[in-house]
């Protein structure tokens, strides 16, 4: 399988949107590519799709391999960035071997995936058993697709993933996930008099995957502003806004708050403010060297947030678990269960909404930190709720789809490769519920920064990738 072709799809991909529940454009690509082609393809009601090729010539009794990558994307950007992700193309490079998105998530998770199967789709010469390949929606926001597909809906008994991001291993397990969300109602109320207002801003953060990122002790930009505030508050501060962090499943880059406070208190609270970034900065020096502190006088003349709840808000967001939680006694260093401080929004009807997400490969572990996380919030007085939660994939070490796996990557590269779990989901889990005989592996190119602008593509180990599927995929037999 030739990776240049597999590219030359994911440049198609590049240019269609396909944000996580905004996924109609791809899956008219996907439906459009089967039919002009002749394959059976179809799709359920959801947006599921799948393409079916028939075994070459001489291939009829191999067994049906199921490829199965999610149609979408996690669309973030930097905030200096122009970019609509409801229709421009994402823009990218090529540097020193590696396809770069500089300001926006690249969506090679999971775009390189479809290219992938979309190149074995099309290939002519490759002499393969029936391929089923199989398209699932909104992965990214709670693994919607995977969740509602049907029993019924493939017939393969061997499904290869193609949503990993590490070249050299091979995934067989993963953790489930769950998110909980916490909201404050508060009053509004008008800004004292003789108050000066300053936006405090936290920016530069590298961010990344909540799960595959979650143990590089990244800093989180939600957590350090709640942080400060919380620093500041006996200064008789007032909180007028706040918002920061976007995707539950992505580590929050940037947040910033506007505060009111009196004017004869400015000088204590700047000079908190740079000590504050001073230590914060020599915290994170190895892990996030780009992050910035910014404090901007500014006008602010509408109602703020009353002072009870903006206590609230902040002490519970300054308490709340973030981070390894876990380590596994199990499979050693791998992350058991985490926690993730996603965002803080308001959201309108004096309303303001924190999302976070919980991760663990087991299901009372993972339970336990969305009551930590809840116990946080619900004592602040705020309303928790908990949806989106998804299964963990239950590692078969005895897999024979593994074991052909490590039997071509030997063949191909000399050296055995590493074979592990990983903390990030995978929606193996939920299909490993409906289709118990299914066995299954997951395994990728190296992709980096993902959920992050600055995602980027090592186009040497998508030679490897793409190496490895033709030999698995012509061994199955």
């Amino acid at each position: 399988m030739n990776d240049e072709k597999v590219l030359s799809f994911f440049r198609e991909i590049l240019c269609i949107p396909r944000e996580s529940g905004h996924e109609e454009k791809i899956v008219e690509y996907l439906m459009e590519f089967g039919r002009k082609r002749g394959l059976d393809t179809k799709r359920d009601e959801v947006g599921n799709v799948l393409i079916t090729k028939e075994a070459a010539e001489g291939c009829e009794n191999w067994p049906v391999v199921v490829l199965q990558s999610h149609s979408d994307m996690v669309c973030e950007k930097n905030s200096d960035v122009e970019h609509d992700f409801t229709k421009d193309p994402i823009k990218y490079e090529i540097k020193d071997g590696w396809m770069i998105a500089p300001g926006t998530t690249l969506g090679a998770d999971c775009g390189i995936g479809i290219a992938a199967e979309l190149a074995i789709l099309d290939s002519q010469d490759l002499k393969l058993g029936k391929i089923e390949a199989l398209f699932t929606v909104s992965e990214e926001t709670g693994l919607d697709g995977a969740n509602a597909i049907s029993s019924d809906f493939f017939t393969g008994k061997i499904l290869i993933n193609l949503d990993s991001e590490d070249e050299g291993q091979l995934f067989v397990g993963c953790a489930g996930g769950l998110d909980t969300t916490a909201v404050f109602n508060y009053t509004p109320c008008p800004m004292p008099e003789d108050y000066i207002c300053t936006r405090f801003s936290v920016s530069g953060c590298i961010g990344g995957h909540s799960g595959d990122d979650i143990n590089k002790g990244r800093a989180n930009a939600v957590q350090q502003l709640a942080r400060f505030l919380y620093e500041v508050m006996p200064l008789d501060i007032e909180l007028c806004q706040i918002d920061g962090g976007n995707k539950r499943n992505a580590i929050a880059r940037e947040a910033w708050a506007t505060v009111a406070f009196p004017e004869d208190c400015e000088d204590d609270i700047i000079a908190a403010f740079n000590r504050f970034s001073e230590e914060v900065k020599a915290e994170y020096s190895v892990t996030d060297p780009g992050i910035e502190f910014t404090a901007e006088p500014v006008t602010f003349k509408d109602d703020i947030i009353d002072t009870a709840s903006a206590y609230c808000l902040i002490a519970a967001m300054a308490a709340a678990p973030h981070g390894v939680l876990a380590m596994s006694a199990d499979i050693e260093g791998l992350v058991e269960t985490s926690s993730n401080l996603a965002s803080v929004k308001m959201i309108g009807d004096n309303k303001i909404r924190v999302g976070s997400s919980q991760r663990s490969a087991i299901n009372s572990a993972r339970h336990f930190a969305a009551a930590r996380f809840e116990a946080c919030f619900a004592l602040a007085g705020a309303q928790v709720t908990h949806e989106s939660e998804y299964p963990g994939w239950k590692p078969r070490m005895d897999s024979p789809i593994l074991k052909t796996t490590v039997d071509a990557y030997k063949r191909l590269f000399g050296c055995d490769p590493i074979v592990r779990a990983i903390h990030a989901g995978l929606e193996c889990g939920l299909f490993q519920g409906k289709y118990p005989d299914l066995d299954m592996i997951s395994f990728g190119p190296t992709i980096v920064g993902v959920h992050a602008p600055g995602e980027r593509l090592d186009l040497e180990s998508l030679k490897k990738f793409c190496a490895l599927l033709e030999e698995v995929l012509k061994n199955v037999a």
